[in-house]
């Protein structure tokens, strides 16, 4: 998204016999066994960082640390395996991201990058190029030029397990799961250990799609997950129904637009909070963050709930949705911990949880020298909570919810969140919410 946005390359690699590059720091040794021939007997001192090594992993981080340093970059504060630096006129920031050997580069020129990794360092350099595959997810451009990024060749690698697994392709369906369909209450027979190894596995491989963009099977997946250790003959049932929608959508993915959103129509919300509870309250910039530079973003979050998600325990689903500008970027489901009866507690449940996620990612953003446009823009198809929420004189009637009440409120009163009411066709998280069907969200997908 920061490449597409400030028109940086997109180069991969990969780093060979990685930790074959770092020195032990330790004194280790082994005594030659038979395999040795003429050497079995002596006292064999590691001088490399050996894969299998308990230590070797540190090594080569700290190998690469030094490396990078001497490169001119400096590890993000948000997150110490993306790198940072300025480009040559200083208008911009130039970032790699790191997994242990595999480089994601985002600059204006990755090959002078790669040629100083290649002979400056003399690192053993694999596969470099422009973006094509990264953990999985493969990347490619539209024909009008638009970066995107989609799992398909992980999903063909786990459909093919699935068929190794047992014996046939999954059934092809259009629906990952039935609408409203409530799993928590099948009562078919417990599946034996061969069927519970399979469902681990199966849950394991949906859950890494959801990692890498396929956040229209999340909802979905939640669900499932909680069964893993004792799963019933109708929850292997539903698992396959995921693959079998799998199946069908392997050509689904995620476009990288860079494009704002227009929120010129929605109404001013600039109240005076001063004599409220929470004073003059600000929002708390990082003094350390890096100056920004490059465009601006614009950060967006959609938030909902599903009441009686589970209907043996009562608890309520949440689902949250970021984006930056109008991208997909981060995305999130999960039970909430208290079991509320009534709609606007845990839609403020919910939007407590997506006021937390959007400060935290404020501040990457920050930590990442983005400059960010105005606050934060929150959207819930709650009314009675978005009038709480945005209304200095409104009052809290119900105790159990102070908590939730008062975090978004102050996020309001320092100017870090927008809180809009939208309908709830037009809510994107839904499809992170609960089971759904095509029509409720084929705008989203």
């Amino acid at each position: 998204m920061l490449a597409k946005l400030n028109d940086l390359e997109l180069w991969g690699a990969d780093i060979g016999n990685a930790y074959l590059e770092a020195f032990t720091d330790e004194k280790l040794y082994i005594i030659a066994g038979p395999e040795f021939e003429e050497l079995e007997g002596h006292i064999l001192v590691f001088h490399k960082a050996l894969y299998g090594l308990k230590s070797s992993g540190l090594r080569w981080s700290e190998k690469l640390h030094d490396i990078m340093k001497d490169l001119g970059f400096l590890p993000s504060k948000a997150d110490p395996y993306i790198w940072y630096r300025e480009n040559k006129d200083g208008t911009k920031y130039e970032y790699v991201a790191i997994y242990v050997d595999d480089l994601l580069i985002a600059m204006e020129n990755p090959k002078e990058m790669i040629d100083q990794l290649k002979e400056k360092f003399k690192l053993k350099i694999n596969g470099d190029g422009p973006l094509e595959y990264h953990l999985g997810c493969d990347y490619y451009l539209d024909p009008d030029g638009t970066l995107v990024a989609s799992p398909r060749k992980y999903v063909s690698k786990i459909l093919e397990a699935y068929k190794n697994m047992f014996g046939e392709d999954p059934k092809s369906s259009k629906l990952p799961l039935d609408k409203n369909d409530h799993p928590e209450l099948d009562n078919s027979e417990l599946v034996g250990p061969d069927q519970i190894q399979k469902y681990m596995t199966m849950i394991g491989q949906l859950q890494w799609a959801v990692t890498l963009g396929r956040f229209d099977i999340l909802s979905q997946v939640v669900s499932m997950s909680r069964f893993r250790l004792a799963p019933r003959a109708g929850h292997v049932a539903r698992v396959k129904k995921i693959f079998g929608y799998l199946s069908k959508t392997k050509h689904y993915a995620i476009r990288f637009r860079t494009d704002e959103p227009d929120y010129s129509n929605l109404p001013d919300q600039d109240y005076d909070w001063c004599r409220s509870v929470y004073g003059d309250v600000h929002e708390e910039i990082p003094e350390d963050a890096p100056k920004p530079l490059g465009k601006p973003v614009v950060h967006s979050v959609y938030l909902d709930a599903n009441l009686f998600h589970d209907m043996v325990t009562g608890r309520a689903l949440t689902a949250v949705l970021h984006f930056l500008n109008i991208t997909p970027i981060d995305w999130f489901s999960k039970r909430q911990a208290t079991v509320e009866t009534a709609f606007y507690g845990s839609e403020f449940v919910a939007a407590k949880t997506a006021t937390e996620q959007a400060m935290d990612l404020r501040g990457t953003i920050r930590y990442l020298g983005v400059p960010i446009v105005k606050q934060t823009y929150m959207f819930g198809d709650n009314k009675s909570v978005v009038t709480s929420g945005t209304l200095p004189h409104s009052i809290l009637n119900k105790r159990h919810n102070a908590l939730a009440y008062h975090r978004v409120r102050e996020a309001i009163a320092a100017k870090i969140i927008l809180f809009y009411w939208i309908e709830s066709k037009a809510n994107k998280a839904d499809i992170l919410s609960k089971h759904w069907d095509h029509a409720s969200v084929s705008d989203i997908i």
